[in-house]
Parts: C-alpha cells; sequence; structure tokens
C-alpha cells in the first residue's frame, strides 16, 4: 500500500503528461533516484548510473508500463516479414545472433522476423548455433547464414563471445549487430544505426527501454493470437550497454580485439568489451524500444557464473589498452573452439 501511495503521489504526474505529450517526453521517464543526460541533438538520453535496472512504478501500477509500452511501440513500431525487402550480396549491416539449444526456437525465428522487417539500407542475418549436433538445419529462413559451430567439448558451457566472434568472421557488412536471439527490434533500428554511423560513430547503442513479455503473453505472439501492446511488460529495463544488441564497425570491431573468448559461460563479456569499446567513439544515447520474448531464467538467473564474475573481476583491474593490445595477438573466431577453452571438465573451467 505503501508503494503504491508513493507511485500514486510521485509517479503518476510524472508519467501521465509525458505520456498525453505529442513528443518524445515519455524516454525521459525513469525512477526517482535516477538521472539522465540528454543528447545536445535532444534525440535520446544516457543513464547516468552503473548496471541496468528496472522502472520502479510499472512495477507497482503495471497499467503504466502498459501505456508506456503502447506509446513507445507506436512511435516505432515492430515489424515481422518472412524476408528483408532489402536483401543483397552487398550489406551494409550484418546481425549476428549466437543460438544454442531448441527451446528457444520460436524465440528466434520470432527475432528473425523483426530483423527482416527492417528498411532504409541491405542487411544480411548470420545466426551462429553453438551445439554438438544441429538442430537448426532446416528450420531458418532461406535468407539466413546459419553456421554450424560443434563445441570442442559436449559439456563446454555456451559461449557468447565465441559464437560472435565466429559470425564477425563471415559478415560483410562494415556494421556488425551483436543481437540476441530473443530480442525482437523496431522497424527503424537499421536506419537510425546507420544515420549514427554516418556521422562518425564507431559503436551505437540505441536502446532506451527493454519491454519484458510475460510467458503468456510470448506464447501468445508465437502463435499469432496477440499483439505486442495486447498485454503489459513484466518489467521494463533501462541502461542496457553492449548486452542485448550492440552495434560496432567492422573495422573497429577488430581494432579492440573483438569479444573475449575466455569468458566461456554466463555473463561478464558484455561489460568486459563495452569498457574496451570505450576507446572508440560511442553514441551513447538511447531513444529506441525493444521488446524482449519470454523464456525460463534457468542458469541465466545469475548475473555472472563464478567463473566469469572471478575473469571480469580480473581483467577490470588491467588497463583497457593493455586488454586490447592482448586480444589482437590471439586468433578468435576459429570454428574449433573458443580461444579461453583449455580442457573438457564438467566444471567448464577456462583460463
Amino acid at each position: 500500500m505503501k508503494a503504491l501511495l508513493g507511485v500514486l503521489v510521485k509517479d503518476v504526474p510524472r508519467y501521465l503528461p509525458a505520456l498525453a505529450r505529442n513528443d518524445a517526453s515519455y524516454l525521459a521517464l525513469c525512477n526517482r533516484a535516477e538521472h539522465l543526460e540528454a543528447a545536445l541533438d535532444g534525440s535520446g538520453y544516457r543513464c547516468n548510473w552503473q548496471w541496468t535496472s528496472d522502472l520502479h512504478a510499472p512495477k507497482v501500477l503495471p497499467i503504466l508500463g502498459h501505456w508506456l509500452m503502447k506509446r513507445a511501440l507506436t512511435d516505432h513500431p515492430v515489424r515481422r516479414l518472412p524476408q528483408p525487402e532489402l536483401h543483397s550480396q552487398q550489406p551494409e549491416i550484418s546481425f549476428i545472433i549466437g543460438h544454442r539449444g531448441m527451446e528457444r526456437l520460436p524465440h528466434l525465428l520470432a527475432t528473425l522476423e523483426s530483423i527482416a522487417g527492417q528498411v532504409g539500407f541491405p542487411i544480411e542475418c548470420i545466426v551462429v548455433e553453438q551445439e554438438v549436433k544441429s538442430g537448426l538445419g532446416g528450420k531458418l529462413p532461406a535468407w539466413v547464414h546459419h553456421i554450424h559451430t560443434p563445441p570442442p567439448a559436449e559439456n563446454m558451457p555456451y559461449c557468447r563471445s565465441w559464437a560472435f566472434n565466429v559470425g564477425a568472421k563471415a559478415a560483410r557488412g562494415r556494421v556488425l549487430v551483436l543481437h540476441d536471439n530473443d530480442l525482437l527490434i523496431p522497424t527503424d533500428y537499421v536506419i537510425h544505426i546507420m544515420q549514427h554511423v554516418l556521422k562518425g560513430y564507431d559503436v551505437v547503442n540505441l536502446k532506451r527501454f527493454i519491454f519484458y513479455l510475460s510467458e503468456r503473453h510470448s506464447n501468445s505472439i508465437f502463435s499469432g493470437k496477440a499483439g505486442l501492446t495486447d498485454a503489459t511488460p513484466d518489467s521494463i529495463m533501462q541502461n542496457s550497454e553492449a548486452g542485448g544488441s550492440i552495434a560496432i564497425t567492422r573495422q573497429t570491431y577488430d581494432q579492440i580485439g573483438g569479444m573475449d573468448e575466455t569468458f566461456v559461460g554466463w555473463g561478464g563479456e558484455d561489460n568486459e568489451f563495452w569498457e574496451r569499446a570505450q576507446t572508440l567513439k560511442v553514441w551513447l544515447y538511447g531513444f529506441l524500444p525493444l521488446v524482449h520474448l519470454w523464456h525460463p531464467a534457468g542458469s541465466e538467473s545469475y548475473r555472472f557464473s563464478n567463473n566469469n564474475l572471478k575473469r571480469y573481476q580480473t581483467l577490470s583491474g588491467i588497463s583497457v589498452n593493455t586488454r586490447i593490445k592482448q586480444l589482437r595477438m590471439v586468433p578468435v573466431g576459429e570454428t574449433s573452439g573458443p580461444a579461453g577453452w583449455v580442457g573438457h571438465e564438467v566444471s567448464g573451467k577456462h583460463r
């Protein structure tokens, strides 16, 4: 009751006017103790705090989350198509998605449809399947480039960095989008990425809000029985930096050493990559909505595995330039296995 009263008194008077205006005022909504920095051109906001956070008011009063998602997706709708309208042998942008397991096939297919809905620039999509035996053969759209990379050991945990590096080696676009297999993107995502790349930015992070859907809502979307705004999101995430989806030019991806393949297992690789990416020219001001499809948390309920947490803490004590220099000396993206894998112990230890 106290939380609801606080939202009614302090948050509703902020939310309602912002959502009612005929501009992008709703992008400035954040939690009461948080502070945003506006882009000089007024096009987006940078979160001035570390790590991600969920909007508090919509969790207490869910209708606020429903209205915010509906408003954001009205301004930047998600369009799902079976294949891209602009798909050529010379793509400007290469989407790279790592994947493992058949339980997320519906998520992957929906994600691919939202990528196919992009306009303005020719694209390609590379799905790197990291599985002992391929389960995706014949199940992906014909326009998608499928790469199967069996792990060097059956019990090796999923290595997101390895998947991205393999995909980057095969990519033909001058811009790479490192993308998760459960995120739907608005149809103008590629246009805004390229607008910033053409202005000279090496790394582009456009995510302002990520709307996390419920299990029931996600299943209804898979079955075609519901639209994205037919239900209320479970949560709304802010300040997702390198996680989820990030764009970077191919040249600078190689320049900073790609992803660090010593992160075998869950977590840490995106934070470490983001630290190295800060040596480049980065667009930090988010203004686009993304939609996260529900799936069981499993082992991913922990932000880092123990090994990866220790690895990240160790690397954070080493200068970024030193890490870049070391990574550029290591062959990455090899289909035989990640550079960080040194054995096949059940614990999945790595150096």
